[in-house]
């Protein structure tokens, strides 16, 4: 799919320091645990990779966890099921919020725990709690994750991108310790689209975007998915919820009608209500990515 070229984007400036720090701090935590639970975000799946994980983790289990699978439908939910199956991996649903599927992530986290203390005694040496680390992009929803799978809060979650800074150990249970790190983004997102859903989905950390750039680009990208595949997405969202069509316009001019329908001309107050809508779910169960064919 091609975003206009306008875009050519210096549409997203971001890496600050401290995620090169966190960069650091995460490999070297990597070192100490067991088991990775890396978690994306169930809007876009393959935005939400980050491509050096699969070299800083090693061998090491990895259970790949899709968060906010309240905001996709059954449907997409199965494409991408049978999408992950079909490349040999295994892959758990969760809405953190409210703790769906939660237990399953918990129960395979657990079970890593009894394989390894298994080996670990074969060898002669004395059982020890299963160390995991929750890792993943900023805002997909990990410290929600490690609220529930504690069962209480210990971590500050928080809309505001980038909150966990620090690493810290906790202790969730007789068998299982949980890192939970900061999000770390790739040092260069060279595929500019995923900078752009990362935006739109709000899970790219602290990073100075265009709100109209991105909602206009947004609108682009919804209208392209409805030429592709219809039947998995929900009817024509934006129309049903500003009675104002897309289909036969761009991203750009969408947005400015609007604009002087709903706000008097105000072009940003409408690009920041549109990506509000999408991210709290107002305009329904609408992925930006479907599973490449």
């Amino acid at each position: 799919m091609g975003i206009n070229q306008n875009y050519k984007l210096n549409l997203i400036q971001w890496y600050p320091g401290h995620i090169a720090k966190a960069e650091k701090n995460l490999k070297e935590q990597l070192k100490l645990v067991d088991v990775v639970l890396e978690v994306r975000d169930a809007r876009i799946p393959l935005s939400t990779f980050h491509p050096q994980i699969p070299q800083w983790i090693g061998n090491k289990k990895r259970l790949l966890v899709l968060n906010r699978l309240d905001m996709i439908s059954e449907q997409v939910r199965q494409l991408w099921a049978d999408w992950f199956k079909r490349q040999g991996e295994q892959v758990f649903f969760t809405n953190a919020q409210q703790g769906q599927g939660v237990t399953a992530v918990s129960k395979a986290t657990q079970a890593t725990g009894v394989e390894l203390n298994q080996r670990r005694r074969d060898r002669g040496m004395l059982p020890r709690p299963v160390r995991a680390v929750v890792i993943g992009f900023p805002n997909v929803g990990k410290s929600a994750l490690i609220n529930r799978l504690v069962g209480r809060r210990v971590v500050e979650s928080a809309a505001r991108p980038g909150v966990t800074r620090q690493l810290r150990w906790v202790r969730i249970s007789e068998d299982l310790e949980l890192l939970d790190a900061p999000g770390v983004i790739p040092a260069k997102l060279e595929d500019q689209e995923a900078g752009l859903k990362l935006a739109v989905c709000d899970d790219i950390g602290e990073a100075a975007y265009d709100n109209q750039l991105i909602a206009a680009a947004f609108v682009d990208l919804v209208n392209e998915l409805y030429a592709i595949a219809p039947d998995v997405l929900p009817e024509n969202p934006l129309r049903s919820r500003y009675d104002l069509d897309p289909t036969s316009s761009t991203g750009e001019s969408y947005l400015h009608n609007l604009s002087e329908l709903r706000h008097k001309g105000d072009v940003e107050r409408t690009a920041r209500q549109i990506l509000t809508d999408f991210r709290k779910g107002f305009l329904g169960t609408l992925p930006l990515e479907l599973p490449p064919n």
